[in-house]
């Protein structure tokens, strides 16, 4: 535990600038939260015609994030490519952190959070499995079990200089698989079961989320992975880094294929179902949409990034790679959040139009629990960096000081 300490408390300007800006974000999420649970949800700017908001949007989007991490799992474990191998760990990281967050906007999206204990499998009444919420519950709580166990699992091994146990990891890696790819699809299953939404009720969209995550995820990853490499003596290999946005490229590809093939339904055949993605992109009876300018940019940004990633002279590109990173991050993010919940929403089931928009309180919430994920991130990894490659380091320069003060060991003589 000591040791934890030590690697917690130690750090450059940069890092406690970073960690000190994260906590002055989960206090004042914290207290916008305390605002919100002694008012109600009425201090949100969600209504009957749009019952979920910024919160589920999220929620949706760090699901995905969640759900990445098997983009690194399956070339690591499954082919066992090597260079994918030496930086898994921070795919499931990175899910763990991404798990902690989708649960703490269920949480803060209850009106009565004291009633989370019957969400708890085996301990609440989950109505189990007639309702997709109770799916939903039990594979995001095993993705979040099993990721948990596999990472402390692994840095304790690293921390007692052991080599971990493979008939313990592998088949619980493997058992991950499944799970990253039912979260996301009992999460898009939650929106495609609604059929009085015709703009989610919609056979592609489970498809539709599993490559848009394959996207978001990885793009957090690739830029962490470079950031290590210069801030740490912990080598990535560019094969890793290049392997990684080559995935990305194709979950791009079929992402954008998917949406066409979404649009190409709906304005061919021009029911009346149209209304969703007029109101998305344009706008309704000659009012223009307030979210319009965020969907384009989402597909314009989507377009830019497959191309970057496609071509391999970009995707080699540091610059252009990770110029791409950053806009399919961006993209997926408002197309799991703005672009897929309220044009859901809007029209509603009776055709009044609701002009959503979250909240101040929804905004310092979110950030709260941005920073409280961002944090427990920061902390893990470095963490993993410190007991998986810079521990003999340490050792190293202990000794070094312990000789140079005469430490003397137990049962050693002092001269």
């Amino acid at each position: 535990m000591r040791t934890i300490f030590r690697i917690i408390f130690n750090g450059s300007p940069a890092y406690f600038i970073w960690v000190i800006f994260l906590l002055a974000c989960i206090i004042q999420g914290l207290l916008a939260y305390a605002g919100q649970f002694t008012e109600g949800l009425i201090v949100t700017h969600m209504r009957d015609s749009v019952s979920w908001g910024f919160y589920i949007g999220n929620f949706t989007f760090l699901v995905g994030v969640a759900a990445s991490a098997v983009m690194l799992v399956i070339p690591a474990y499954v082919y066992n490519w090597k260079p994918i191998k030496e930086v898994v760990i921070f795919g499931e990281l990175l899910a763990v952190s991404a798990i902690i967050m989708c649960l703490l906007f269920v949480l803060v999206d209850m009106g009565h959070p004291e009633r989370l204990w019957h969400m708890i499998p085996f301990i609440g009444r989950l109505n189990f499995p007639s309702s997709l919420l109770a799916w939903d519950a039990l594979v995001l709580n095993a993705y979040l079990a099993v990721n948990t166990f596999v990472v402390v699992y692994l840095l304790w091994s690293a921390y007692k200089g052991e080599h971990y146990n493979t008939r313990i990891v592998i088949p619980l890696v493997i058992l991950s698989i499944p799970l990253a790819v039912g979260i996301h699809t009992v999460t898009a299953f939650l929106y495609n079961g609604m059929a009085s939404r015709p703009y989610w009720n919609s056979a592609i969209l489970a498809p539709r989320f599993l490559a848009s995550a394959l996207c978001s995820g990885p793009a957090v990853l690739l830029i962490l992975f470079q950031v290590l490499r210069r801030i740490t003596s912990f080598e990535i290999k560019d094969d890793a880094i290049h392997k990684v946005a080559e995935l990305m490229a194709y979950a791009m590809g079929f992402n954008l294929f998917l949406f066409g093939a979404e649009i190409f339904k709906e304005y061919y055949s021009n029911t009346h179902h149209v209304v969703h993605y007029e109101y998305l992109f344009f706008g309704l009876h000659g009012e223009p949409s307030p979210i319009a300018w965020y969907a384009w940019t989402s597909l314009v940004f989507s377009v830019v990034a497959f191309l970057l990633f496609v071509v391999p002279a970009t995707r080699r590109n540091f610059f252009t790679m990770n110029l791409g990173a950053v806009m399919i991050y961006f993209s997926v993010y408002i197309e799991k959040g703005i672009a897929l919940i309220i044009p859901g929403y809007t029209p509603d089931t009776l055709g009044q139009i609701y002009a959503y928009t979250p909240s101040i309180t929804e905004i310092r919430v979110a950030a709260g629990i941005f920073g409280i994920g961002f944090l427990i991130f920061t902390l893990l990894v470095r963490i993993g960096i410190f007991l998986l490659f810079e521990k003999d380091n340490l050792v190293r320069e202990d000794s070094a000081l312990e000789n140079k003060v005469g430490v003397v060991r137990p049962g050693e003589d002092q001269l």
